[in-house]
């Protein structure tokens, strides 16, 4: 009897600690480009592609392009969809992936000649979206590079 119920309750056990990974993504972790057609459909993840392709170097784009999508579920903007916001970048998603591609693709090359010290992404999250920048009355970038982290680490 005591052995059922030991078998029974690591049983659920397993399930529980399966079913916790599998909720948090950390079994189950989708591509940049599925991310973005969840996330806003067939044309945005055919524009996310397109920026991706020409905005980031093809020996880093595998890599790269997880920062971009993970930008754009920290961002979750509506009209600034990668949370661009330049008078030089038209709106528009693919305006918005485009300038942010590029940004990640300039900042990446800026660390490397660097020395790459750090994480990658703390060093773009200072200049992506800096803490106590004028755009950011109520002080949200403070959660930008953890978020980023947390949404980059999704994506495979």
């Amino acid at each position: 009897m005591i052995k059922i119920i030991t078998t029974t309750l690591l049983g659920y056990a397993l399930w529980l600690t399966l079913a916790f990974f599998a909720l948090s993504g950390a079994v189950f972790a989708q591509s940049p480009h599925a991310a973005i057609l969840a996330k806003d459909g067939k044309a945005c993840a055919a524009q996310f592609d397109d920026a991706i392709k020409v905005n980031i170097r093809p020996e880093l784009r595998k890599e790269l392009s997880r920062y971009v999508a993970a930008i754009r579920y920290a961002e979750n903007g509506k009209t600034y969809q990668y949370g661009i916001i330049h008078k030089r970048c038209k709106a528009g998603y693919r305006n918005q992936a485009g300038w942010c591609a590029a940004t990640v693709q300039k900042n990446y090359d800026r660390w490397v000649k660097a020395g790459s010290k750090g994480k990658f992404v703390v060093f773009l999250g200072k200049r992506y979206c800096p803490v106590g920048a004028d755009n950011d009355p109520t002080g949200l970038n403070k959660h930008w590079i953890k978020n980023v982290e947390e949404f980059h680490g999704r994506f495979k």
